[in-house]
């Protein structure tokens, strides 16, 4: 998987191939067909190993308990460090750039990323609506609304960070406080 997803961040999905990848892994090209039946499996297998359990992680928290917001800032922290600061982010970039040409890949990270991603965030919402803690109610049929800026964040640190570095982090925050109000200090 390391070297299917070194081929897939160097080449993108439409250039790589898996002979690279059987290079790169130091095995033949025939091992890969025991476990994969052509490239695309081989992209969705790498999907399911760097990003489902992650993903899977954040959309089911533990019981909430707190204010909502802070399970929201801890999904920030969870997606900067561990998809924004790491290679997990070329994936997405990928998806974004050729999932359009592709779209079985698209479909297939639908599936098991976003949708997922998406439940977990409108239910974490809904909470905070019924608590009070988020009065725009209209904002649980907009989950993406929430996580926008994680997005920005994978497209910025891929495109522009060599020249404007971002704090995801701080932009979240700033962007929670918008949603939920300013964080009172105490």
């Amino acid at each position: 998987m390391e070297a299917a997803m070194d081929e897939f961040i160097a080449r993108g999905f439409a250039a790589t191939r898996l002979d690279d990848v059987a290079k790169r892994a130091g095995v033949a090209k025939g091992t890969l067909y025991l476990h994969f039946k052509d490239k695309e499996s081989m992209f969705e297998e790498l999907i399911r190993t760097a990003l489902v359990p992650l993903i899977d992680r954040m959309a089911a928290p533990p019981p909430i308990t707190g204010p909502v917001r802070d399970a929201v800032e801890r999904f920030a922290e969870t997606f900067m460090r561990e998809i924004v600061a790491t290679r997990r982010g070329d994936i997405i970039r990928l998806i974004v750039a050729e999932g359009p040409r592709f779209p079985a890949i698209a479909d297939f990270y639908f599936r098991e990323v976003v949708s997922k991603g998406l439940a977990g965030m409108r239910a974490l919402i809904q909470l905070a609506i019924t608590r009070g803690e988020i009065r725009q109610r209209e904002l649980a049929q907009f989950p993406q609304l929430v996580v926008a800026p994680a997005i920005v964040a994978v497209i910025w640190q891929s495109l522009f960070a060599r020249h404007a570095p971002l704090d995801g982090g701080a932009m979240f925050k700033v962007h929670l406080d918008l949603i939920f109000g300013e964080r009172r200090t105490t």
